[in-house]
């Protein structure tokens, strides 16, 4: 059938805004208890609370929303053994027990100042074993430990001295504790540490030592064989690879140049577990690409799935569970059989699927970028089955940069992507170096360079595909949030590449966003940006809202204004040096919202707000359906 010609950014396509918005079920958080399977589903239309799913159905109904707050980006908000589930509550950060059938009854105290996350069951204590994170005191910054929450609701601290920790894993046997810890001013992903301390017979710990990590060595996920070998992923090698400890010594499992593990924003994640003593089941990333593999003997062995996205795993001797997806799948919980090979899905974030005449499949490239390096990201070009470009039109370029800045661009389907190019735009997802999947060399090169590193890849790429001729120079757009939102902003003030720009809840102001950021982040910028000495120098040639003089192109902004990541003020006052300036400008605040937009309504009125944004500043009869959206200082 032939298509209709038609301008760029007008074409009609079947995902809407609200098919964005309502189409995709957030999956999470997966948990094995025996053969049994949980995860936590988003649900949008409930205000984007998460609850808790088993194989028997939900078993946290509303209003409870299964979230932790540690570290501002939770996850671990949950642990389940023998059919029992333990929860974190988002409303009230209390602990609560639930079992299927029955409503769920609080364990900690209301009110108590304090968050928990990445717990475990401690069955022959009766407790959990929890990261804590306590604010009773009202400093501005909580205390955080390792502590024990009876099943009685009494509390003890286990571990305390460092600024963070993470993972507490028990020993099969119940008698050994691991962990991983590290203080500011690192990231975990910069360094962090693993020890393993005895438990007593009272619970408290003993004969705590040091396994593996420091300052320049990021370990991530301990996990315990079934026969009781402690095991870890460290970047030691400049890789996250595998390891176990054993008798006094570590021992590489599996070296690679592949990507075994990944960075701690949240809590509880798993890519790897134990098939038996001597097979683990893992995934891995290689060229930016998710594998899933067996290994046994030192033996790497792919296991063929449709996936090339795998966010994570749980194993059983039998199965495992994955979340996972492709160009053409979204997200999707799947149980794989090991030994019969069959496929299963449990859940899918999206139910129905657009037609694939709609879907832009993704082309995983490489270009030059500054300095003779190479950066990495996914094209996607614009794909309609009813329309293409007019005689001799090149569309309008969206270039992404992701946030972070350690995150990494997947191809996995995302309808939020395929929005934009149904309608006729390309886009560009870049992995700037800075990126996780391609070694700690590439992650490390944003150090000291954000704002310069992850700007010179995105304005790389834009240009690199208008030499190809993939897109139309004078169409070329930057969008992006939190610290993708700084890179949108630096793109836009220090370099003449694109044309206009779209910044969800981004950093304008270095300092300010130290002087206003929680705890985990308020010294990531000494490792992105400057040390102490030389930061106020440094943040002032990097921070956006300094150089509001060199900002000439159209831009709009989208604010939660709950967020405590990147308070409103960071885009309030670059909206405000924007209007004084006379540049056209639109400002969407979302109250309700914080670091990440959960309600359905809040995405289908920033992506509408987008896209009318765009169409105008480029002449673009703006489609009916789509709202009125306020550009101030745009000429008529």
């Amino acid at each position: 059938m032939t298509k209709q010609q038609a301008p760029c950014g007008t074409w009609t396509s079947p995902i809407t805004a609200s098919v964005v918005a309502a189409g995709a079920t957030p999956l999470a958080s997966l948990m094995l208890d025996g053969a049994s399977l949980y995860w936590l589903e988003g649900r949008a239309s409930e205000a984007g609370r998460s609850t808790l799913v088993g194989s028997s159905g939900e078993l946290t109904p509303a209003p409870f929303n299964v979230r932790s707050k540690v570290h501002e980006y939770g996850g671990g908000a949950y642990a389940v053994s023998d059919g029992l589930a333990w929860f974190s509550n988002h409303g009230d950060s209390r602990l609560y027990r639930v079992e299927a059938g029955a409503e769920p009854v609080p364990l900690t105290a209301e009110g108590n100042g304090r968050r928990y996350a990445d717990f475990v069951v401690d069955a022959g204590h009766r407790r959990l074993v929890s990261v804590r994170e306590d604010h009773s005191a009202g400093g501005h910054y909580p205390e955080n430990t390792i502590a024990a929450i009876g099943f009685d609701g009494k509390e003890t601290v286990l571990v305390d001295g460092n600024d963070f920790y993470a993972a507490p894993r028990i020993s099969p046997d119940g008698r050994h504790l691991a962990w991983l810890c590290w203080d500011h001013p690192r990231m975990p992903w910069e360094g962090s540490e693993l020890w393993l301390a005895d438990i007593q017979e009272d619970g408290s710990l003993a004969n705590g030592r040091l396994v593996a990590g420091g300052p320049q060595e990021s370990v991530c996920q301990p996990e315990w064989s079934p026969g009781g070998v402690l095991h870890f992923v460290s970047d030691r090698s400049g890789w996250w690879n595998l390891y176990r400890f054993e008798h006094g010594v570590v021992q590489p499992l599996c070296p690679r140049e592949a990507e075994f593990g990944g960075p701690l924003w949240t809590f509880g994640g798993s890519l790897y577990g134990f098939r038996s003593d001597d097979e683990i089941v893992c995934a891995y990333v290689e060229g930016g690409v998710s594998k899933l593999a067996r290994l046994r003997g030192g033996v790497l062995t792919e296991v063929a799935t449709p996936y090339e996205e795998i966010r994570e795993l749980r194993v059983n001797t039998q199965t495992v569970a994955l979340l996972g997806g492709a160009p053409t799948l979204a997200l999707e919980l799947a149980r794989i059989d090991l030994e019969g090979g069959t496929h299963e899905v449990l859940a899918r974030s999206i139910a129905q699927l657009p037609p694939t005449g709609y879907l832009s499949i993704p082309q995983s490239i490489s270009y030059p970028s500054a300095n003779g390096r190479s950066a990495y990201a996914f094209h996607y070009p614009p794909t309609n089955a009813d329309f293409a470009p007019q005689d001799g039109e090149l569309p309008p370029l969206i270039v992404i940069g992701h946030g972070g800045p350690t995150g990494m661009a997947a191809s996995t389907l995302k309808l939020a992507t395929q929005f934009w190019t149904s309608r006729g735009f390309a886009v560009l997802d870049v992995n700037y170096g800075g990126s996780t999947g391609f070694g700690r060399a590439y992650r490390d090169l944003l150090k000291g360079q954000w704002g310069v590193v992850d700007v010179e890849d995105c304005v790389a790429g834009a240009r690199h595909l208008a030499q190809q001729g993939l897109a139309d120079p004078a169409r070329l757009l930057v969008r992006g949030s939190s610290a993708g939102g700084l890179t949108t902003l630096c793109a836009l003030a220090f370099h003449d590449v694109f044309k206009a720009g779209a910044c969800y809840y981004g950093v304008s102001d270095l300092a300010g966003l130290d002087a206003d950021s929680h705890k985990f982040e308020s010294h990531y910028n000494q490792y992105l940006i400057a040390p102490p000495e030389q930061a106020e120098r440094v943040y002032r040639e990097r921070s956006p809202i300094h150089h509001t003089d060199k900002l000439k192109r159209p831009m709009i902004f989208f604010q939660g204004l709950d967020d405590m990541v990147v308070p409103p003020q960071q885009s309030e006052t670059m909206v405000e040096a924007l209007r004084a300036r006379q540049v056209p400008v639109a400002y969407i605040t979302l109250e309700g919202e914080g670091h990440g937009f959960r309600k359905a309504e809040s995405v289908v009125k920033t992506l509408e707000a987008e896209l009318v944004f765009y169409l105008r500043v480029f002449n673009i009869p703006v489609p009916a359906g789509l709202p009125a959206v306020e550009i101030e200082n745009l000429p008529a």
